[in-house]
């Protein structure tokens, strides 16, 4: 059985702005209005649910905090140099340099934020920050970089 969190419909949106290294036209700072998707596969429980929406959700919304209206910078790139200055962070890549305020910075254990990277990022997370009961077989995020265009990562468990 599949049970699914359309975050369109349940506000789990962020906006944020990255770069992806020599990449033609997306090197270039831009923005996002992204939307977090999540579905687990499982069986039903005891309970007669797969997970109680509310803990999916809560999870959800605390990753997001942390990168909504950001700049999000990878911590694991070797084509992004990151220099935590004080209360600001120096990014430099190829030919460009970029002083942002530290306030307005995600620092993501991503090696480049593409929603690929970001989406499995999430999913990772969500496994170290909730309990799934044991009939839960799988969890992926899917992150819309824009409506039609979703990258998705899958991790089973157990």
């Amino acid at each position: 059985m599949l049970l699914e969190i359309d975050g369109g419909y349940s506000g789990l949106r962020f906006s944020a702005c990255h770069f992806i290294p020599r990449h033609e036209k997306c090197s270039r700072l831009h923005g996002h209005s992204y939307i977090v998707r999540l579905r687990l596969e499982g069986d039903i429980g005891q309970d007669g649910m797969i997970m109680d929406f509310v803990v999916l959700k809560k999870a959800l919304r605390e990753i997001i905090e942390e990168v909504d209206h950001r700049t999000l910078l990878p911590l694991k790139s070797s084509e992004v140099a990151l220099a935590i200055v004080e209360d600001s962070v120096e990014v430099v890549t190829g030919c460009k340099r970029y002083v942002f305020p530290r306030e307005d910075v995600a620092l993501l254990d991503v090696p480049t934020t593409t929603a690929e990277e970001m989406s499995k990022m999430m999913a990772l997370r969500m496994l170290a920050d909730i309990e799934f009961p044991p009939n839960v077989r799988s969890i992926s995020i899917g992150l819309d970089e824009e409506r039609g265009q979703t990258a998705w990562h899958t991790e089973v468990l157990g």
